[in-house]
């Protein structure tokens, strides 16, 4: 039997906690080598990596067990569809009434129990989204819903006015256009700059960084500015032609 009166063996140290130590002591002197600042600033970098790491891996499961709850929830259960596929071909041979009957009392308790729940419109045979009755296509027939707004493209022009895209986009999504008329879209304002003369990159190609961005403007800048000491300059030496 162990003796209870010993002391617990000591914890392993780290690297993390012997850099700890070192770096609470480069703290308190008064001046430092390059070589100790570069060290310190490497340890900080290290931790703020673990925890970055730590962090990411915390959110993956956060991920997972939301992803895992709402599947549970709002999934479609193999077995139950499995089920019905059966239920369904043995009663093939039996009456049409009440196999019609069968089924609509089967379709009946799918629904309540949330395993298939087909879209509120009519003629729509899509799954519906969680918490509403219509699916993504007709989400805008909710007039409860807060999350999305109708695509605001002009497709073509009607008596009553212009007749809109309408497909459902977030609410949040500015511009108000879906995927395929926002690339329209800009396809339209890059012809119409190019008519107009201005030299506009490809929206398809990728927008260059602030530092080439800004040492054009600077490079432009200079360039208006030599144009006009220049043009000042020709100005006087023709006023002094003319008063000799």
């Amino acid at each position: 039997m162990a003796d209870r009166s010993q002391p617990p063996p000591p914890m392993e140290r780290t690297a993390f906690d012997t850099a700890d130590d070192e770096t609470s002591a480069l703290s308190t002197a008064e001046f430092l080598t390059r070589y100790e600042v570069l060290k310190r600033r490497l340890q900080r970098v290290k931790r703020l990596k673990k925890l970055y790491k730590t962090h990411y891996w915390a959110l993956m499961e956060e991920l997972r067990s939301s992803y895992r709850k709402y599947y549970w929830e709002y999934g479609k259960s193999p077995y139950k569809e499995d089920d019905n596929n059966n239920n369904n071909n043995n009663k093939i041979n039996e009456n049409s009434n009440n196999n019609n009957n069968n089924n609509n009392a089967e379709k009946k308790d799918i629904e309540e129990g949330g395993f298939v729940k087909k879209c509120g419109m009519a003629g729509c045979k899509t799954k519906a989204m969680p918490m509403t009755r219509f699916c993504h296509l007709h989400i805008l027939s909710d007039s409860k819903q807060k999350l999305y707004k109708g695509c605001s493209y002009v497709t073509k022009s009607g008596q009553t006015g212009p007749i809109l895209c309408g497909k459902p986009i977030l609410r949040s999504t500015v511009p108000s256009l879906c995927p395929m008329h926002f690339q329209k879209a800009e396809r339209h304002v890059a012809r119409a700059l190019k008519k107009a003369g201005l030299n506009v990159t490809s929206p398809s190609k990728v927008a260059p960084k602030l530092h080439v961005v800004v040492a054009e403007y600077v490079r432009q800048i200079q360039t208006k500015r030599r144009a006009a000491q220049k043009a000042a300059i020709a100005k006087v030496d023709i006023k002094e032609e003319k008063t000799s």
